[in-house]
C-alpha cells in the first residue's frame, strides 16, 4: 500500500472536513467543544483553515479542516501537508468523493527526500472497508513516480538513468523494451531526435515499450524526454533555464500512465514511446537556419533551438502513427505560451476528435482534475511556413501552444490523436510541496478506464 495510506489504525485521529456554509450552519459539536473551540481559533472553514484538538491523553485526537466553497477536489492537500506523522481517519467528508480525498492526502503528503538527511515519514489516512486500497495506491504511487522523476536533478536524470527507469518498469510488468542509441538514430530513421540531442555528453536515445495483447486495441503513449533544456544555440537565460530539469516532465506523464496502465491490467496494447535527449551546446549542436529531415518525411528550417521538444516529438508521433492506434495521446512540457494562457494547473487539450474531446473533459470532472480544451487553429499554419522547408519550427510568440500544437499535427496520422501542453511543476499552492506535479494525468486516466472498461 501507498506509504501515506494504512488500511487499519488503533487509534487514528478524527479529520471532519467543512465547506465554509455548512460549518456556519453547524448545529451541534461533531466533538465535545468543537463550536466554542472554533470560534476561540476563528475558524470559519475557509480554504486550508485547520484547528487541532488534543484528547485527554494529550495525543491529537480531532482536526477541523476547511474546504472553502468546496470545488478543490484535492483541497485536504493542504491539510495532509502539515500533519505530523501518524495516522487519521475521516470522520466527515463533506461530499468529496473518498477517491478525492485520498489523491489529495497523497499529493500533499508527498516529499522529494532523496537528498535530505532526515527523513520524515507522512501521515497515514485509513482507507476504510469498502473502498479499492489497491486502486487508490496504484495512482498515488504513479504520481509519486512521476513527481521523483521531474524533482530529480538532471545529473542524476539524463537519458541513460531515463532509460533505466523505462526499462525497470518493464521487467516489473512483463513488458519489452526496445532501444536506439546515439548515431543508429540515424539508421532507425529518428533523425530530429539525433539532431536535438547530439551535442550532449550522453547520448539520444529512443525508448520503444510494448505490453499486453495485440488483439486488444492499440493505445500509444508519447512523452517528451529533454532532461535538460538549455535552450540550445539559443540558450535561455538564467531564469528560464533553472528549472528545466521538468523538461521531461512529458515523459514522465506518459511513463505513469503506463504505469497504472499495466498495473490495472487494462484491456489494451500498450505503446509508450519517449525520445529522450539533452539539449546542450557543442561544436556539433544543431542551429538556427538548419534544415533538419524528419521521419515523416518532411522538412523543418530550424528557426529556434529552444523550439526543439516539437521536433523530438515529431519523431515520436510519426513512429507512433506507424501501428496505426485505436488512440494516440502525447503528453509535452511543451510551451510557456500554454502557461501564460492557463497557468500552471490547468492541462491543455488539443485534439479534433470531437468525441474524445468530450471524454477527456467528463475525466476531468469526475476526477476533479482540470483541464481545459484549446483549439487546432489550423488559420495558424501560415506561421509556421518556411519559403525553403516544408515547415518552420517556430511559429513566434503569438498563440505559440497552439502553433505547436498545430506543428505536431503535421506528423500525426492516427485516427484519434490528443495532445497535453502540461507544465509537470507547481509552486508552494494550497500547503502542497513546490516541484514536480501531474497535470492532467488523473482526468485522462478516468477517460481511459472507461473507454477501455469493456
Amino acid at each position: 500500500m501507498h506509504k501515506s495510506f494504512t488500511p487499519s489504525a488503533a487509534s487514528p485521529a478524527e479529520i471532519h472536513l467543512y465547506t465554509a456554509q455548512e460549518f456556519e450552519g453547524l448545529t451541534a459539536d461533531p466533538f465535545k467543544g468543537a463550536r466554542a473551540i472554533a470560534a476561540g481559533q476563528a475558524f470559519v472553514a475557509s480554504a486550508g483553515q485547520a484547528v487541532l484538538v488534543s484528547g485527554e491523553d494529550g495525543a491529537l485526537a480531532h482536526i477541523l479542516f476547511g474546504l472553502g466553497n468546496g470545488r478543490d477536489a484535492l483541497g485536504v492537500a493542504a491539510l495532509a501537508a502539515r500533519l505530523p506523522e501518524g495516522d487519521y481517519t475521516i470522520a466527515r467528508p463533506s461530499g468529496l468523493g473518498f477517491a478525492d480525498i485520498a489523491a489529495g492526502w497523497a499529493d500533499g503528503a508527498y516529499r522529494f527526500d532523496r537528498y535530505l538527511k532526515e527523513q520524515a515519514a507522512p501521515p497515514r489516512l485509513v482507507i476504510p472497508a469498502g473502498e479499492d486500497g489497491e486502486a487508490l495506491s496504484r495512482e498515488a504511487d504513479a504520481i509519486a513516480h512521476l513527481r521523483d522523476l521531474v524533482n530529480t536533478p538532471a545529473s542524476d536524470m539524463g537519458p541513460p538513468a531515463l532509460e533505466a527507469e523505462v526499462a525497470a518498469m518493464a521487467d516489473r510488468f512483463g513488458a519489452r523494451l526496445t532501444v536506439v542509441t546515439g548515431d543508429a538514430l540515424l539508421a532507425e530513421n529518428y533523425p530530429m531526435v539525433h539532431a536535438v540531442g547530439k551535442a550532449a555528453t550522453f547520448a539520444p536515445r529512443f525508448l520503444e515499450l510494448e505490453w499486453g495483447d495485440a488483439a486488444h486495441p492499440e493505445l500509444a503513449l508519447v512523452g517528451k524526454g529533454v532532461t535538460f533544456d538549455s535552450g540550445g544555440l539559443n540558450i535561455k537565460g538564467g531564469d528560464g533555464m533553472r528549472i528545466m530539469k521538468k523538461d521531461m516532465g512529458g515523459a514522465a506523464h506518459a511513463i505513469a500512465m503506463a504505469e497504472l496502465i499495466m498495473g490495472a491490467g487494462l484491456k489494451v496494447h500498450l505503446k509508450l514511446y519517449v525520445p529522450a535527449v539533452e539539449n546542450a551546446i557543442a561544436g556539433n549542436a544543431f542551429r538556427p537556419g538548419d534544415i533538419l529531415s524528419s521521419r515523416k518525411g518532411l522538412t523543418v528550417e530550424i528557426d529556434n533551438t529552444d523550439a526543439e521538444g516539437r521536433l523530438i516529438l515529431a519523431d515520436a508521433l510519426a513512429r507512433a502513427s506507424e501501428g496505426d492506434p485505436d488512440l494516440l495521446l502525447d503528453f509535452a512540457t511543451l510551451t510557456g505560451a500554454a502557461r501564460v494562457a492557463l497557468g500552471p494547473d490547468l492541462a491543455p487539450l488539443y485534439t479534433d476528435d470531437e468525441a474524445l474531446a468530450e471524454a477527456v473533459l467528463a475525466g476531468s470532472k469526475t476526477s476533479g482534475d482540470p483541464v481545459w480544451r484549446m483549439p487546432l487553429w489550423d488559420p495558424y499554419l501560415a506561421d509556421l511556413k518556411s519559403p525553403i522547408a516544408d515547415l518552420v519550427n517556430s511559429g513566434g510568440r503569438f498563440a505559440g501552444s497552439i502553433t505547436a500544437a498545430l506543428f505536431l499535427k503535421q506528423f500525426v496520422s492516427a485516427r484519434s490523436w490528443a495532445h497535453f501542453d502540461v507544465w509537470a511543476w507547481r509552486k508552494g499552492k494550497y500547503g502542497r510541496p513546490e516541484g514536480g506535479a501531474a497535470c492532467g494525468l488523473r482526468a485522462v486516466w478516468a477517460m481511459l478506464q472507461t473507454r477501455y472498461s469493456g
